[in-house]
């Protein structure tokens, strides 16, 4: 009998199961890894050492903080110091998106509560009215009286009207409003029943539209809000506009507008003003686009829509106002319209401006020059002769803008104005060129700072020895004191109604222009030291003098970004000026963060970090990324820290405003 072999299995191995999960973990990572390193990412997650995860067109990190997500290398990378500032900036718009979607849930569960529908409106209660909505009806409506003072006799049948208004940009609701008003069939009201109470010369202050805002008490200051009558001019149907583009012009009109000049609303000529604006967009296709882009970009800066939501509307804008400029001066025609869209793309821009704008644009200079020469052309700075009957064709007041921009632009520059002789020649006739209504500054003191300005350009091209440029600098300081008024003290502006007394207000606006061009015309001297007693007098007396300007939100720190800059720039990092201006600033809020205003605050926090600790000047060109990877990572890790770099050191006394705003290719107007 044959013998079977039995059939048996291997005994299988012992499985080692570390190993195996390990080597699971190992096939299964890549499929399951979600981001990776930032060095390979976009720009702004490198400089966050953040995960990114390179989506396009913007990755996910900064599409969900609304950053701008750049893949192409930008400028700020060139140097540590530049990286240094995008990442302050770079938290600050963290911070701001933060504060605005906390802001917008703490609205949504108010609106979630509330009721849909008003069922009688009451005439005599106060509008409730959102104080972080800037698109929220700004008007107050006027005192009626109460149907049940009336006598049963006279009681009228009641309709109620209810009105409903959206709004949308990009397709994004921004503003929606709702109303139930109740109209009854009695007589009208009289007209002192209707309208607010004047009190001589604060009329204009009530057309001033003041927000019910979020900042306390500062607002019992401010008289009330006029009707709906007294703003019936800013209907703005008969302006030729896309509908698309619609609610980018009724948020120019509503909310730019009002703000872009306080001084010539105090001075009663805001409706004028007004007025002549909504003529001009509805005449002049340039000045029109121009408009559009400015409230895009104060949509942008204020409202913090996300740059691929809104940068497109700036930009084509921009594009047509430039366009249309550069067709309209080709055929040489319309100069008047030219001149007024040219000056509203130098002001209206260095107005509502982010400080880290970005975006593409042609510098105010450029603009400037191009006015110039239409200026030049239509001969409206008073050099016709004195006997002619031939009328100007230029408002009075685009002789006003175009003298203030060119006399604090040329102080920008460090160069003559453009129109230097003629304001020698306004200054010595005692000719008057409109400029203390429109921005709050005496004529006779801007002339000066024109002198001022020629001065310096003078020194700077070696024109002058110092026995001369002293001399210059002694005659123009007696002159100075031959503006101040017959009595020097200063008062608060406002009256016991609390209401504002323009000649008061532009006297305290005056002695602080007065005391800044002082302290710029000091500055020229030789060996100039802002440690000098004299220096830091003339700092202290203008911190004295800002307790006589009112803050906050609707006050005129706004319009005193120059004195502010020349005081700032000077003083020194014990001095008091600078701890007031950081609680006006706080004050101020959100609107002091763009703007003349803005741009001059972020220009003197980068001077005073660099004269009062400094180590060297940041490096001019910090080379090629790949090259110092390695490099970067240390320099990266010591952002927050003192940065030594290869460079010139500076010395304190020698760190002077105009360098740093050279050495950033900062080309602000800050007026």
């Amino acid at each position: 009998m044959p013998h079977s072999r039995p059939n048996t299995l291997p005994a299988p191995k012992p499985i080692n199961l570390h190993r195996a999960i390990a080597t699971q973990s190992r096939t299964e990572k890549p499929a399951t890894k979600l981001h990776k390193r930032s060095r390979s990412g976009c720009f702004t997650c490198r400089l966050r050492r953040k995960k990114c995860d390179e989506g396009h067109p913007s990755c996910k990190a900064c599409t969900n903080l609304n950053l701008k997500c750049e893949y192409k290398r930008p400028m700020w990378w060139a140097s540590v110091e530049q990286r240094r500032m995008q990442k302050e900036r770079v938290k600050d718009l963290i911070k701001r998106t933060k504060s605005i979607e906390r802001r917008d849930s703490k609205q949504e569960g108010v609106s979630s509560i509330s009721p849909p529908i008003i069922a009688e409106y009451d005439f005599n209660r106060a509008p409730l009215t959102d104080p972080y909505d800037p698109f929220a009806s700004q008007v107050q409506t006027p005192s009626f009286p109460h149907p049940g003072s009336l006598p049963p006799q006279y009681a009228p049948y009641e309709v109620d009207v209810r009105t409903e208004r959206q709004t949308f940009v990009n397709d994004v609701p921004l503003r929606h409003d709702s109303s139930v008003s109740t109209f009854n069939a009695m007589g009208p009201p009289q007209l002192h029943a209707t309208l607010p109470t004047f009190h001589g010369d604060d009329w204009l202050q009530e057309e001033c539209f003041k927000q019910v805002g979020p900042y306390g008490e500062m607002e019992s200051n401010f008289p009330p809000q006029p009707s709906s009558a007294s703003v019936s001019y800013f209907h703005t149907t008969t302006i030729p506009v896309e509908d698309h583009d619609r609610p980018l012009l009724d948020h120019f009109v509503e909310n730019v507008l009002r703000m872009i000049f306080p001084i010539l609303e105090v001075h009663q000529q805001g409706l004028t003003r007004a007025k002549a604006i909504l003529n001009s967009l509805e005449t002049n296709k340039t000045y029109l686009h121009c408009c559009l882009s400015v409230a895009a970009i104060h949509l942008k800066t204020t409202v913090g829509l996300a740059p691929e939501q809104i940068d497109h509307d700036i930009m084509r804008h921009r594009y047509e106002a430039i366009a249309s400029l550069s067709q309209a001066l080709s055929q040489d025609t319309d100069h008047e319209h030219i001149l007024d869209a040219a000056l509203a793309m130098i002001f209206f821009q260095s107005s509502v401006g982010a400080p880290d704008d970005c975006l593409p644009d042609i510098p105010w200079n450029d603009h400037f020059s191009a006015a110039a020469n239409l200026v030049n052309r239509l001969d409206m700075q008073g050099s016709m002769p004195s006997g002619t009957n031939i009328p100007s064709s230029i408002s009075p007041f685009t002789k006003s803008l175009s003298a203030w921009i060119d006399i604090l632009g040329a102080t920008m520059m460090g160069t003559t104005p453009q129109f230097a002789h003629n304001y020698r020649t306004k200054h010595l006739s005692g000719t008057s060129s409109g400029l203390r209504e429109l921005m709050g500054c005496d004529d006779r003191i801007m002339y000066l700072i024109s002198e001022i300005s020629c001065l310096e350009s003078l020194k700077n091209e070696g024109r002058l020895d110092e026995l001369t440029l002293c001399h210059h600098v002694s005659a123009l300081g007696a002159q100075l004191e031959h503006t101040e008024p017959a009595d020097p003290s200063l008062d608060h502006p406002y009256t016991c109604t609390g209401s504002i007394q323009p000649d008061q207000l532009t006297k305290n606006m005056s002695a602080i222009f007065r005391l800044a061009a002082r302290l710029y015309l000091c500055s020229l001297v030789p060996g100039f030291d802002r440690n000098q007693p004299s220096s830091v007098n003339l700092v202290s007396a203008i911190a004295d003098a800002f307790q006589f300007i009112p803050a906050g939100p609707y006050g005129f720190d706004r319009s005193l970004v120059w004195p502010i800059l020349m005081a700032g720039a000077f003083s020194t990092p014990t001095s008091e000026f600078r701890g007031i201006l950081s609680e006006r600033v706080t004050a101020l809020g959100e609107i002091g963060d763009f703007g003349s205003f803005g741009r001059m605050y972020r220009l003197l926090q980068e001077v005073w970090r660099l004269s009062d600790d400094p180590s060297v000047s940041p490096a001019s060109d910090a080379g090629d990324f790949e090259g110092q990877q390695s490099v970067f990572k240390q320099e990266e890790s010591s952002l927050d820290r003192p940065i030594v770099t290869i460079g010139r050191a500076i010395k304190k006394q020698n760190v002077h405003w105009r360098d740093i705003m050279r050495r950033n290719d900062w080309r602000h107007l800050l007026i």
